[in-house]
């Protein structure tokens, strides 16, 4: 059987607006507005040293994070886990998290979150003032 890609696959992080609203340089490379499609999104995260991502959790997805450079902190419900090149870590849904540059290089990772809330405005909730609340959280697209 042979399949005929239909549709843009490929998106490079360059091309993609950079969201600050909760620190840090968030581009959401996959989503059902870049590439349509419907089981999540994701993208890359660039935190520069003491750089950090306000708390927030998901209410209906799992975050899985993969860092590609640097040394990070996420905190879990209180909790801080250490991470460094190479590593992956899944946030559970509902769990509250905070991710901080614990070094003194840039650190980059990737994410991805999945199931999609049924609305984008349903994926995060807030649990610290983010640092740009006047911005738009990242555009993911999906059902309005």
């Amino acid at each position: 059987m042979t399949t005929s890609i239909t549709r843009t696959v490929k998106v490079s992080a360059a091309e993609v607006a950079a969201n600050t609203k909760r620190g840090g340089d968030i581009r959401v490379t996959l989503s059902p507005k870049t590439v349509g499609c419907t089981s999540g999104f994701g993208g890359v995260v660039t935190l520069e040293p003491g750089d950090f991502i306000t708390e927030h959790y998901h209410p209906y997805s799992e975050e899985f994070l993969h860092v590609v450079s640097g040394d990070l902190r996420m905190t879990l419900d209180g909790e801080p886990i250490l991470l460094t090149a190479g590593d992956s870590l899944l946030v559970p849904i509902g769990v509250r998290h905070r991710l901080l540059n614990a070094g003194d290089t840039t650190a980059t990772c990737a994410f991805h979150l999945s199931p999609l809330a049924p609305r984008p405005e349903l994926g995060h909730v807030d649990t610290e003032t983010a640092q740009h609340p006047e911005q738009s959280n990242p555009d993911v697209g999906g059902a309005p």
